[in-house]
This record gives C-alpha cells, structure tokens and sequence, in this order.
C-alpha cells in the first residue's frame, strides 16, 4: 500500500461522527445557528492544549457562563455581565486573557457578525503563504481591541514562526465540507485547498515517520512544509489527512 492510499484509508476511519465526543470539535456541535458555532468554535480552539477532557470540560463551563446562548450574550452583554468571566482559568489561559477575548468578539460581532470576513486570503500566492498572511490580518485586528498587551500570547503569531495550531483547527472546523458531519464548512469565503493542515507534537511525529516532514521544529515553515507534502496527495483537500495524522498518532500511538 502505498502512502496516498494508506492515509487515506487511516483518513476516511477518523473523518467519522464516532470521532467527534471526545474531540473538542464536539462542543461547537452543540449549537445549530453559524454564530454559536463559530463562537464556541473559537473560544474551544483557543483552549485546546492540554488534556481533552479538561479542554471539554472548561469549554462547556466557559459556555455555561453564556447560559449556552454565545451569539446573544456577545451582541448584548453589557461591561458589569463580563466580571464573571475574571475567575475563569484553562492553564496559562486567565480570567484577564477571557476578558480580552469576550470583549474584542463583542467588538467584531457587532461590527461584522462574523469572523469569517477577518480571514481575508490575498489574491495571489502560492502554498502556505497567503493563509499566514490572513492569519496575521486577523490577528491584527482582534488584538487591537485587547486592554492589556498580556493577552496576545494567546493569538498565535505566524509571521514570527508559531504553527498557529489552535486558529489552522478552527479554520479546518469553518471551512472544509464533506459529507462525513465532523467538520462544518460554514464559511465559503476559502477554499479548503488553502487551508494549512494543524501541526502539533503527535501529528508531527507521524507526519516525519511518514517521511512528510523534515523539519525538526513544530512551527508555521514545518505546517507549511507538511501541507505541501499533503497537497502532493490531495491538492484540493489537503487538510483531511489531519484526521489521519491525528489517529494514527493519539489513537494509534504510531
């Protein structure tokens, strides 16, 4: 079996609903409308390092401060309703950082109703390369309405060579459409061929087993490096193999 076909095999078995329960992908499909989802999409996103029930759980539990209603709290929430949210912590993640985030969301949904316009893709380029351009842009913009310069740790920064793990899922969650149910694809705006396949120590190890990547470093020239390796197997969809890299290497310890 050659590489194509085994990862696609490996691809099509964790592209399941069966895969999604103990995923953090699993708390944006508690809501139906596309605000909820991307807002309980992003919030879990920018938590998901760590352990996966812990992520879950204080995903919920941030969510439950919203009484499971994001878009609405978000659009009306007056400044004394965020004081709840000081207390709340995931890791390095703290009440100050959640307060960052609420508040600059605020901003951009009464602004744009949508994170989606933010991810603007230049015209040209090639590869990776215009997705961290678009990364860079919205990081732009949604830090620019942070209070407190401790918070922008918490929005990865490719152009100074992060893998911007946590927003690259986000995107896979909002973009890619199959008929599979795992992943969304709400936003239209992109194409998944552009999409940069989500790199962290597990999906790397596997991908430089597999001969997909040399690169020592997890950081954005080692993402862009492994998207490329993957667009040789599926130009306009590259980023499904994440499903296999992942299973093969959390579920399958490869």
């Amino acid at each position: 079996m050659n590489i194509k076909d085994f990862l696609d095999e490996k691809a099509d078995r964790y592209n399941s609903k069966d895969f999604i329960p103990d995923d953090p992908v699993s708390i944006p499909h508690l809501f139906s409308r596309r605000e909820d989802i991307e807002i309980a999409g992003f919030l879990t996103a920018t938590i998901s390092w760590g352990q996966r029930p812990v992520i879950l759980r204080n995903s919920r539990a941030l969510l439950g401060r919203m009484d499971m209603d994001p878009y609405t709290f978000i659009l009306q929430a007056r400044t004394g309703e965020f004081k709840p949210f000081r207390t709340f912590v995931h890791r390095t993640f703290q009440g100050t950082d959640c307060l960052a985030f609420l508040t600059a969301l605020q901003f951009l949904y009464r602004k744009y109703g949508s994170l989606e316009p933010l991810f603007r893709l230049p015209a040209s380029g090639v590869g990776s390369e215009p997705m961290k351009e678009a990364i860079i842009g919205f990081r732009e913009i949604f830090i620019s309405k942070f209070r407190y310069s401790r918070s922008v740790k918490h929005v990865a920064n490719p152009g100074m060579g992060a893998s911007a793990k946590r927003i690259n899922m986000f995107l896979r969650w909002m973009v890619r459409s199959d008929d599979r149910g795992v992943d969304f694809g709400l936003w239209k705006t992109i194409s998944p061929s552009r999409l940069v396949c989500p790199l962290d120590v597990h999906s790397g190890r596997v991908a430089r087993t597999l001969g997909l990547l040399r690169r020592t470093a997890n950081d954005w020239k080692a993402a862009a490096e492994l998207t490329d390796a993957l667009r040789n197997l599926d130009r306009n969809d590259p980023v499904k193999y994440d499903f296999a890299l992942f299973g093969l290497g959390v579920a399958e310890k490869f």
